[in-house]
Order: structure tokens, then C-alpha cells, then sequence
């Protein structure tokens, strides 16, 4: 995942963190990918002072997913579903070619153990 990807993401989650010109700055930077120069201007604070507060705010957003972690648990939840979508597919494609009833439910014990961890997340 691109660094500019995961801060977007980062800022989806935790952006109320930042004040609402850190939140403005780092929009400017990632989302709607000013340069520094562009951002001073239209912020009016230095070149400097732009660059000084996206690092800050960078850092900020990092350590909330440190001691949170809500995209760590959000990746982690959407690869047992996408496990689970497989998995209900492979069923029902056995199900519709009238396969043994054991390769079923081996998938339904796959399914069972993903959505045990998904509970437990």
C-alpha cells in the first residue's frame, strides 16, 4: 500500500484528532495532492510551517492506528470475509455439481472457524 494511500485511509479513521488546520493541510497534501509551495499559499503559513505540520499530523495519525488499531482490525476482518465469500462460493459450486457431502462440509468447517475469528476480532 502507497504511503499516501495508507494516510488517506489513517485520516479517514482518525482525522477528528487533528485540529481542523492540520486536517486541512494534510486533505490539501494527500487527497488533493498540492505541493508545499501551493498549500502555503492558500493557507497562508509558510512553505515550512506546511511541511512542519503534515509531519506532526503524520505522526499523530500513526499513533492513534498504534494504540487503536482500527485499519490493522478493518484489513484483518475484510481477509476473513473475502476467505468466507470463497469459501460460500466453492459450497455452492459443489452444491449446484451434487459433490460428497464431505467436501461441503469441510468447506462449512472453514467457515466456521472464520467467522469464530471475525467474532472474536
Amino acid at each position: 500500500m502507497s504511503k499516501n494511500f495508507q494516510i488517506a485511509e489513517l485520516l479517514d479513521l482518525y482525522g477528528m484528532l487533528l485540529t481542523d488546520k492540520q486536517r486541512e493541510t494534510v486533505e490539501f497534501y494527500y487527497n488533493d495532492d498540492l505541493s508545499l509551495g501551493e498549500i502555503a499559499e492558500n493557507t497562508g503559513i509558510s512553505r515550512q510551517g506546511v511541511r512542519d505540520s503534515i509531519k506532526r499530523s503524520e505522526s499523530i495519525l500513526y499513533e492513534a492506528e498504534e494504540k487503536l488499531g482500527l485499519m490493522r482490525r478493518a484489513k484483518e476482518q475484510q481477509t476473513i470475509l473475502d476467505t468466507i465469500r470463497e469459501h460460500i462460493d466453492i459450497i455452492d459450486d459443489l452444491n449446484i455439481r451434487r459433490y460428497r457431502s464431505d467436501t461441503i462440509n469441510e468447506s462449512i468447517k472453514v467457515l466456521l472457524a472464520e467467522l469464530k475469528k471475525l467474532s472474536e476480532l
